[in-house]
């Protein structure tokens, strides 16, 4: 994709609408706090690059906005909803809006993609078999896969079809906003673009929202439109590309123009 992110959404932080908002976030284990008053927020229609050096607590904190680990302190607000301040009806209401997508894809072995996608489906909803056929179809067709990989088990998938399943099964319920965990790791650099270009392309069709915790410096130059960075359990930097490059953190210079990202930065050079 030629176009950068700050031509595509040059003004998200000004006015747009905050779908998610993280406020003085503490969370630990222990005696060990891995997020000490963490600040963070993602407006409607952006993709967000969520990135960190490894066990700065990029998955801990996904987790702890899912509700999957427990806050010591602090308020989460998704779509205009504090969790803690909700009855447990909204809560599930809340759930329906937002789609996940795990590192590894988390399919169950023992169903088929079709019936993988349905599971949210059938914990929800309350529809006939017929009509969550053809919504699963939809839904795999929605993320570029052919028709035959409905009735194809997880084990007979290559990891670029598996990354499309789990997609698709996020995105069962239509939801608001998507987390996507590492989604292009594994991924050869031809399978990583084309999924890069699946999720610029389902956030334009679709008004979906998209928080991204990913490694791929390909993936934050192509498609995200701000980047937030992790760092001494906090968000130490947010912003464009351009706003990474001008950081004068040594973790932040060292990933955008380290030796790896040479290729990338040309058009700063």
């Amino acid at each position: 994709m030629d176009t950068t992110a700050t031509e595509r959404q040059p003004d998200a932080a000004n006015g747009h609408e905050a779908v998610l908002s993280v406020r003085d976030l503490t969370v630990g284990f222990g005696s060990h706090i891995v997020l000490d008053k963490l600040n963070l927020e993602i407006y409607r229609g952006e993709i967000l690059g969520f990135v960190g050096a490894s066990g700065t607590g990029k998955s801990v904190l996904m987790r702890t906005v899912l509700r999957l680990l427990a806050k010591r302190s602090g308020t989460i607000e998704i779509l205009g909803a504090e969790y803690d301040k909700m009855s447990e009806a909204d809560r599930i209401a809340l759930d329906m809006r937002l789609g996940v997508l795990f590192q590894h894809g988390a399919l169950f072995s023992a169903l088929t993609v079709r019936e993988n996608i349905q599971v949210p489906m059938r914990e929800y909803l309350d529809l006939s078999q017929s009509l969550m056929d053809e919504l699963a179809r939809v839904k795999i067709e929605l993320v570029g896969l052919a028709p035959e990989a409905a009735d194809k088990y997880p084990s007979e998938l290559s990891g670029g079809m598996i990354k499309r399943a789990a997609l698709a099964r996020a995105l069962a319920l239509d939801p608001d906003l998507v987390f996507l965990d590492e989604p292009t790791s594994g991924l050869d650099p031809i399978g990583a673009a084309e999924f890069d270009e699946l999720i610029a392309k389902l956030r334009d069709t679709l008004g979906l929202t998209v928080y991204m915790v990913t490694h791929d410096l390909d993936s934050l130059f192509s498609v995200c439109d701000r980047i937030a960075v992790l760092g001494n359990k906090k968000v130490l930097v947010e912003g464009t590309v351009e706003d990474m490059l001008a950081c004068d953190d040594p973790w932040v210079q060292s990933y955008f123009r380290g030796k790896r990202a040479r290729s990338i930065v040309r058009h700063d050079e």
